[in-house]
């Protein structure tokens, strides 16, 4: 038997690494060969991890990270194209990975924890998607953006909802009308990101974010997170009435009592998460 025959089998790395940092989860995608593209497999491990983490009451912060030189480059298209030998010419998969991926991204508004993105690349289609998604995103100043959908003949209407949501319409109409790359500085400057740093410093500009929020009550952050996301669906009036009531109920809480008597007191408040 050769040398190369009797040697054992590469173990397949997973492709999402999962690290804790003090209070923070930092999801690593980790398919950089396939440009952290999402594959089936891929958007499972992370709606998966999500869930995991939000009851998990030791994380209060989640950072989504990638390997390599991409941050993610979309729906994973060899997956989606094998699919077109099934005898529906892979329309049921479609819809499948689809409505998959839609509650992947859901999952990270809902999650009562903040979410920030630390995009070292290139973030497109379904990338830029997550990039959108999440609440927060630091982006490297070598990172880029796009729905360059339109460039192969599939518009990117599912990131279209997140990018939309996140950008003026006019800007969201050119980048998903041209397909063409934005820069990280004009991505902070249209609000698709936060903040821009120096290449290689985004992961650790992430997580110092994700920890600034953490130092406040867990409560305070679950009422106000969702109330933020509720209310911008919601016309004027709509949104005043419900706000008013989340108000009323956040006073009630025993963390708002505590935060304005040590305002006064002009003391460190104690969060009890409650």
């Amino acid at each position: 038997m050769s040398v190369q025959a009797a040697r054992a089998p590469s173990p397949q790395l997973p492709i999402l690494l999962r690290e804790t940092v003090g209070p923070i989860a930092v999801l690593t995608l980790n398919r950089p060969t396939a440009r952290n593209s999402l594959s089936a497999a891929m958007i499972a491990s992370l709606h998966a991890e999500l869930n995991e983490i939000r009851d998990d009451k030791t994380v209060r912060g989640v950072v989504i990270a990638a390997n390599g030189p991409a941050f993610s480059a979309g729906h994973d298209m060899k997956e989606l194209t094998a699919r077109r030998a099934d005898p529906d010419r892979g329309r049921a998969f479609f819809a499948e990975m689809m409505t998959a991926c839609s509650a992947m991204m859901q999952a990270i508004v809902h999650l009562p924890k903040p979410v920030v993105a630390s995009v070292q690349g290139i973030a497109t289609a379904a990338g830029c998607q997550l990039v959108a998604s999440c609440d927060l995103a630091i982006a490297s100043e070598a990172a880029h953006f796009a729905t360059p959908g339109v460039d192969i003949g599939l518009f990117c209407s599912t990131p279209m909802v997140a990018l939309s949501r996140n950008v003026p319409r006019k800007q969201a109409m050119e980048m998903l009308l041209t397909g063409e790359p934005i820069p990280a500085a004009r991505a902070r400057e249209i609000g698709l990101v936060n903040r821009v740093v120096a290449a290689g410093n985004e992961r650790h500009a992430a997580i110092a974010l994700a920890e600034q929020v953490a130092l406040k009550s867990a409560y305070t952050v679950k009422l106000g997170k969702e109330a933020f996301y509720r209310q911008a669906e919601m016309n004027l009036a709509d949104a005043y009435r419900y706000a008013a009531e989340v108000m009323t109920e956040n006073m009630m809480a025993r963390d708002a009592e505590e935060g304005i008597g040590a305002f006064i007191e002009k003391r460190t408040p104690t969060w009890r998460d409650e």
